[in-house]
């Protein structure tokens, strides 16, 4: 196995961080507003791709909830995540966390169980004959109540089988965790496990809060630890995953390049970082995409992809068990190249 390229699509890897509506390609878009009739903004798929350009997460947000508009029945929900599926798999993505944003459906009269009966189908048969496991965590949209998302808690009750964690997306500024923290504490009540969106655009506090007030397993981005020096250290000590997504930082200005990104210098602090791919359709690539970029931009080893592969594994919910057998298979291909 020569190539880099080839090292980073063979090495089994989780992906922690990815928003399935982000996942929606833009021939997809067109695809199933011709199915439903509906009359987009963009004269074609050129035109709107050529909209992917943004200047921060609500300027991307904007474009992210309008295409979101074409999601109408279950079938769709289906082919969307079944077509991630496929992408993820050719890049050695060998379990997934899908995020889901019910908030985003519902408020259109989409209901629930569809949006839900859709994503699930196609992990548990699509996953299953791409040898895929998977966890679904439901997503609250910070930029509405907390009324809103204990409503959609309830909503989500009657699946909790199917539901493994609950987290927080969309908006982070003017934002922070602490306006969801009696939602958390009502979903940990009811057996669900925590992550959160914070340290992206939101400054180092939102995630000490995420952490002390939503007690969260995970931290979703998490890039703005940095300027707190006491909570890198402690991110460190308690090995506390930070699901980083490369592309996704340089096309919301996070960073203005991806060689100023800051993986590398966190992932040398002993921090538990992992690479993802967020809202791929938007940002450029899906997750082999973003490993291959920090490779090049920061001067990884393979040594690095193979440690960034195995943060992803020991990050995921897996059972012990599991974690256990990917984390030899990435041993034992590291130690043949």
């Amino acid at each position: 196995m020569n190539s880099i390229e080839d090292y980073v699509r063979a090495i089994p890897k989780a992906e922690l961080h990815l928003h399935i509506e982000g996942t929606l390609e833009p021939e997809m878009v067109f695809d199933l507003a011709r199915k439903h009739g509906i009359t987009l903004r963009y004269p074609s798929v050129e035109a709107l791709r050529e909209a992917y350009r943004f200047s921060d997460l609500q300027s991307f947000l904007d474009v992210y909830y309008a295409g979101a508009q074409v999601l109408r029945d279950e079938s769709d929900f289906h082919a969307l995540t079944a077509a991630y599926l496929h992408r993820a798999h050719a890049d050695g993505v060998v379990h997934v966390e899908v995020f889901f944003d019910p908030q985003t459906h519902t408020a259109r009269g989409v209901p629930f169980h569809a949006v839900l009966g859709g994503i699930r189908r196609a992990l548990t048969d699509t996953g299953r004959a791409l040898g895929i496991t998977h966890r679904l965590i439901l997503c609250f949209l910070r930029h509405l109540s907390a009324d809103d998302a204990m409503q959609t808690l309830e909503q989500a009750l009657p699946h909790a089988d199917a539901i493994t964690a609950v987290g927080l997306d969309s908006s982070e500024a003017g934002h922070p965790p602490t306006k969801f923290a009696s939602v958390f504490e009502r979903a940990r009540n009811e057996g669900f496990l925590t992550v959160a969106h914070a340290g992206e655009e939101g400054p180092p506090g939102y995630i000490s809060e995420a952490l002390d007030l939503l007690q969260v397993k995970r931290i979703d981005h998490g890039v703005r630890c940095e300027e707190d020096p006491d909570l890198v250290s402690r991110l460190a000590r308690d090995r506390v995953p930070l699901t980083m997504c490369p592309l996704s930082n340089v096309k919301l200005r996070v960073f203005d390049r991806i060689q100023d990104h800051n993986l590398k210098r966190l992932l040398e602090r002993g921090l538990c970082v992992t690479v993802n791919s967020d809202d791929p359709a938007y940002f450029g690539g899906y997750i082999a995409e973003n490993y291959l970029a920090v490779y090049r931009a920061l001067g990884l080893s393979r040594g690095d992809i193979a440690q960034l592969a195995s943060n992803s594994i020991e990050a995921s919910f897996l059972p012990a068990a599991a974690k256990d057998a990917w984390l030899e298979k990435i041993r034992a291909l590291s130690d043949r190249t």
